[in-house]
C-alpha cells in the first residue's frame, strides 16, 4: 500500500499563499513606509554588497558545452531532479541511471524515452547498491545524486575522486560521521574547481533571494532570533510486500527510517533551518529539544520535533516541524531583528510598529517565464559549469543538516546536544549487517525513548 502527499505542492502552495498582492519592483529598493522622511531609521547594511553570493536567475541557462548527465537514485525526486536538469538548458541530456531496484530504473527510463524522446540503453541502466559506481564511470559529465541520504556521503565522494560536477539533493548527510565526509569531500571538490549545486532550492527562488538581499541591505537590523516551521500532514509510506528481504523495505520505505532518512527534522524540515542560517551566517552552539511518535504507521522516527537553538553569539531560533494528519499546518519562517521583522508567508518585511516597508512584487515576477525553483536551482549549476565557475554549496547546507541532526539527537535522548561535541562525535547510523537480499537485525531499529538510554 501507498499513502502519498506531494510535498512540492505543499511547499509550493504554502510558499505563495501571501503573493497575490505586490507593492514594488522584485529588484526595486523601493519601500512603503508610514514614517516621515524625518523619522526614518538609518539603515545599516549588514555585509557590504559583492561579500555574500546571489545567484543569476535568468530563465534557462547559456548555450555552450553539451553535458552528459547521469542520475543516481529513480525515485520521485530522482525523476524530479532531472526532469529539472533537462529544462534548464539547450544541449544536455542525461545519458545513465541508478537505483537500487529495477522497477524503478525502468520507470525513469520510459519516462524519459516518452517526454523527452532519451533512450537509455540497457546497458547503461545500473542495478543495485554499487550502481552509483557504474554511473559515475560511464563516461558522464555531471552526476546528479538523489538517493536516500544515508547514502549521499558516499556517492559525493566518490563524484568528486572522479572529477564530476555534483548536484545534490537535501539533506546531505543523517549521521555525525557523514557530516564530517561531506566537509571534507567539499573542501574536496572546491580544490578541484568543481561546481556543487544542493537542492535546499530556497537559495534560488526568486522570493527568497530577494528578501535575503534586502536583509543584508540592513532593513530589519541586526538579526535577533527567528521561528521555523513544516508543519503538514503525514508524508507517504509502503507497507511491506512479502518477497521484500528486510532491507529492501526499509530502501522502499527510506522516508520512515532515521538511518536511511535522519527523520523529518532532517530530511525535510532542513529547509527552513537552512533559511535562518542562512539569513544570519549563523550556526547553532546548542541544541535543546522535544518529539514523541504519536501516529506513524511504519519505521522508527517521530512524528513530530520542537528544538530550541542557541546560535553561536546567543541569539535564539525556535524550530518547529510535524507530520501528522488532521492538525493544522504552516511551512514558513519568521526572522526578527532590531528595526523590523521578515516573513515567509507573505515576504513581507515589517519595522517595529508592524507597517510593512518591504513586500516582494509576484506581479513583476511574471516577467519570468521560469519561476519553478527546482529548475532554477539546475539554471545556475549549469551557467556555473559552463562558465568555468566553481561553487561550494555542500559546505554551507552541512551547517544547516547538522544543526538538524542536533535537534533530533536531543529530542531522542532529552538531552542537551553542543556543536563542538556533535560533529566529533562517533555516530554511525549504518547498520552492522547491512544486506540487500538476507535477513537483518532488525531489533535495533527502535523508536527512541528520551530519558531513556543513548
Amino acid at each position: 500500500m501507498e499513502n502519498k502527499m506531494n510535498r512540492r505542492t505543499f511547499l509550493k502552495n504554502s510558499a505563495l499563499a501571501g503573493g497575490a498582492l505586490s507593492t514594488v519592483g522584485v529588484g526595486g529598493n523601493a519601500l512603503l513606509s508610514s514614517c516621515s522622511s524625518e523619522t526614518k531609521p538609518k539603515i545599516v547594511p549588514l555585509k557590504a554588497p559583492g561579500t555574500y553570493y546571489i545567484p543569476e536567475l535568468p530563465d534557462m541557462a547559456k548555450d555552450g558545452k553539451a553535458l552528459k548527465a547521469g542520475l543516481i537514485g529513480c525515485g520521485g525526486r530522482g525523476k524530479g531532479a532531472v526532469y529539472n536538469f533537462l529544462d534548464a538548458a539547450n544541449g544536455l541530456t542525461v545519458t545513465a541511471i541508478g537505483d537500487t531496484f529495477k522497477d524503478k530504473v525502468d520507470d525513469v527510463a520510459a519516462s524519459l524515452a516518452k517526454d523527452k524522446n532519451i533512450v537509455i540503453p540497457e546497458d547503461k541502466r545500473f542495478i543495485g547498491l554499487d550502481a552509483y559506481q557504474k554511473v559515475i564511470d560511464s563516461d558522464v559529465d555531471v552526476v546528479i545524486i538523489a538517493t536516500p541520504p544515508y547514502f549521499r556521503p558516499t556517492h559525493f565522494k566518490y563524484a568528486t575522486d572522479k572529477g564530476k560536477h555534483a548536484f545534490l539533493e537535501k539533506p546531505l548527510c543523517v549521521d555525525a560521521v557523514g557530516y564530517r565526509s561531506i566537509a571534507a569531500t567539499a573542501k574536496q571538490a572546491a580544490a578541484k574547481n568543481l561546481a556543487v549545486v544542493t537542492g535546499n532550492q530556497r537559495h534560488h527562488q526568486r522570493s527568497y533571494v530577494e528578501s535575503y538581499k534586502k536583509i543584508m541591505e540592513g532593513l530589519i537590523g541586526e538579526i535577533t532570533g527567528g521561528v521555523v516551521y513544516w508543519n503538514q500532514n503525514q508524508l507517504w509510506f509502503r507497507t511491506r510486500e512479502k518477497e521484500w528481504s528486510d532491507c529492501e523495505w526499509m530502501i522502499r520505505d527510506w522516508v520512515n527510517w532515521k538511518w536511511l532518512s535522519g527523520d523529518h527534522i532532517v530530511e525535510q524540515h532542513v529547509h527552513n533551518i537552512d533559511v535562518f542560517t542562512w539569513f544570519s551566517g549563523l550556526k547553532p552552539a546548542s541544541a535543546v529539544g522535544f518529539g514523541s511518535r504519536e501516529r506513524r504507521v511504519t519505521g522508527d522516527q517521530f512524528d513530530f520535533f520542537s528544538v530550541d537553538f542557541t546560535m553561536e553569539n546567543g541569539i535564539h531560533l525556535h524550530s518547529m516541524c510535524r507530520q501528522i494528519d488532521g492538525c493544522d499546518n504552516n511551512v514558513s519562517e519568521f526572522i526578527q531583528g532590531t528595526k523590523g521583522s521578515w516573513s515567509s508567508v507573505d515576504f513581507t518585511i515589517k519595522d517595529l510598529a508592524g507597517n510593512v516597508i518591504w513586500k516582494y512584487d509576484f506581479e513583476a515576477e511574471k516577467q519570468y517565464k521560469q519561476l519553478d525553483p527546482y529548475t532554477l536551482e539546475h539554471v545556475n549549476w549549469i551557467n556555473l559549469i559552463r562558465s568555468n565557475q566553481p561553487i561550494d554549496m555542500a559546505s554551507q547546507l552541512a551547517v544547516s543538516n547538522m544543526a538538524a541532526i542536533m535537534g533530533r539527537e536531543s529530542a531522542y535522548t532529552g538531552n542537551k546536544f553542543e556543536w563542538d561535541s556533535m560533529i566529533a562525535a562517533t555516530q554511525d547510523f549504518t547498520p552492522a549487517d547491512l544486506n540487500l537480499t538476507g535477513k537483518m537485525d532488525m531489533s535495533g531499529f527502535v523508536v527512541p525513548v528520551p530519558g531513556k538510554g543513548k
